[in-house]
């Protein structure tokens, strides 16, 4: 009984020293998710300390490879080229998906235009469309805001909406989803793409079809939810299967019906 006791003592200390060291960097959608999720977990869990900062998915994943995070958050799934790289380096990556997002086109509160269809989205920020009168607007030059190419945001989005075509030259990177919100509201014929979490009333989220413009879906949670919106993708938690041990308690509990109805809190689609 007594070496009973002593193990569960050595195994919460352990706990406490794994957790307090613990890193997650990555997904600047996964950002006010995951650190949520880590201020409630620390509260539960007062000898823990979890650090979360953003950067992109593809900056957690080189972290990851480089052993300055114990989890890489990410908007995108793990690239063949970064599961070789994670493999030379004698690194075995384990995936979880911890939710769902929406990701909203937005556009400047003043903006006349409610539906966009996905070829035009694809004209836009290919650059074949260039000013807002040629989907149903006023004589405005287009603005097209994108995130950076470590972005797994960026990664999506060329892949769902502009079907691996290239985004157009000299299209404005933001290194940030926030700022690419910023740069949307102060500009009156600008269009950007952000994580439903983000959204708020200084822009405007646009109706999307995916069926040549035959119906038109509002980015909603209801909507993501149901699967009649169709911009919608998986985030993803990578990290090495031998820290499984350190970073499990954080993943369950982020995983959990608590941790799952935080996920719906912040705006984002639970898993189940």
């Amino acid at each position: 009984m007594k070496k009973m006791i002593l193990m569960a003592a050595i195994a919460a200390c352990l706990f406490t020293t794994n957790a307090f060291s613990q890193k997650i960097k990555g997904s600047d959608t996964c950002l006010p998710l995951t650190q949520t999720e880590a201020e409630n977990f620390m509260n539960k869990n007062k000898g823990a300390s979890v650090t979360v900062t953003g950067g992109g998915s593809g900056v957690g994943i080189s972290a990851l490879m480089e052993g300055t995070t114990d989890i890489a958050m990410s908007s995108r799934k793990m690239k063949f080229d970064e599961k070789v790289r994670l493999q030379e380096a004698k690194k075995n990556p384990k995936e979880v998906v911890i939710a769902y997002d929406a990701l909203a086109v937005v556009v400047h509160p003043s903006n006349k235009v409610n539906n966009l269809t996905r070829e035009q989205l694809e004209g836009i920020f290919t650059g074949k469309i260039k000013n807002w009168k040629e989907v149903g607007g006023e004589d405005l030059k287009i603005v097209a805001y994108s995130r950076e190419t470590s972005s797994g945001t960026y990664e999506f989005f060329k892949e769902s909406v502009l079907k691996n075509k290239n985004y157009m030259n000299g299209i404005l990177s933001m290194p940030a989803t926030g700022a690419i919100i910023q740069s949307v509201s102060q500009t009156k014929g600008a269009v950007g793409y952000v994580g439903l979490a983000y959204l708020n009333k200084d822009v405007k989220a646009l109706h999307v079809s995916y069926d040549a413009g035959k119906s038109f879906v509002e980015p909603s949670l209801a909507n993501a939810k149901n699967k009649t919106y169709p911009i919608v993708r998986p985030l993803f938690y990578y990290y090495e299967t031998k820290a499984e041990g350190r970073v499990k308690p954080f993943i369950d509990y982020v995983l959990s019906a608590e941790g799952q109805s935080i996920v719906k809190n912040v705006g984002y689609i639970p898993v189940n």
